[in-house]
């Protein structure tokens, strides 16, 4: 897809966020489902990774996003929204992926990427130009308290995927949380926890199955203040 035809269906999608469902929101099978396998290697995802990303594309294409994202992927504060600057591509790609697939419920983000709009090309530079944003210390953070528990907890159960500094692992699709704002922290891993999560993986699930809010609290503000690279 050229770059004008691009923006100009994006830039028609922001009435169909408003109030307009689509008229068929798919749905795959998730960590709910017997036979889940999370992160299988198919259809676009696998196409989106084998695809090389334009970076410079891709922050053209980002351009309708900026509304909630916010410019260069900064999120916000308030946790309504990730922080995607300096997320791993792989990990963007995955998440848009399952999306799209109904993997992952996000009815915000489905209008935005529905394959009439974006296709794996797209979907690629995206990750691209994301993954190159710089990462900056103004994340939202906790109140800061119980930290030496919550490192305990981290370093215990959080650590061998998520790495002990929350650099993630591109590689093993993993991502960072180190820049990661406090409150899309905690609500993610209160819906991983509780199965609102439906892309989720198992693993994680089993390691924070047990967890009390408080427990996912302290955590979330202890990942959200690991040192940027």
């Amino acid at each position: 897809m050229k770059t004008c035809q691009l923006m100009l269906s994006l830039l028609a999608l922001p009435a169909l966020a408003i109030g307009v469902e689509p008229e068929t929101v798919p749905r795959a099978a998730g960590i709910e489902s017997a036979g889940y396998v999370w992160n299988e290697m198919e259809g676009e995802k696998l196409l989106a990774l084998q695809a090389k990303g334009d970076v410079s594309r891709g922050a053209v294409a980002f351009e309708v996003c900026q509304g909630c994202h916010r410019n260069g992927g900064t999120g916000r504060v308030d946790g309504s929204y990730p922080r995607l600057a300096g997320q791993h591509a792989s990990v963007l790609v995955k998440q848009m992926t399952d999306i799209r697939a109904g993997r992952r419920d996000n009815r915000k983000m489905e209008p935005f990427s529905s394959e009439h709009v974006l296709g794996p090309q797209e979907i690629a530079d995206i990750a691209a130009y994301l993954q190159a944003q710089p990462v900056t210390p103004d994340n939202g953070q906790g109140p800061g308290k119980d930290q030496g528990r919550a490192g305990k907890l981290y370093q215990r159960d959080c650590a061998d995927c998520h790495g002990t500094q929350g650099e993630g692992d591109a590689a093993a699709f993993y991502p960072r949380l180190s820049g990661q704002h406090y409150r899309y922290l905690r609500r993610e891993a209160l819906l991983i926890r509780d199965g609102g999560r439906r892309n989720s993986n198992p693993d994680m699930v089993k390691s924070v199955r047990n967890y009390s809010d408080r427990d996912l609290e302290i955590v979330s503000d202890y990942a959200s203040r690991l040192p940027l690279p």
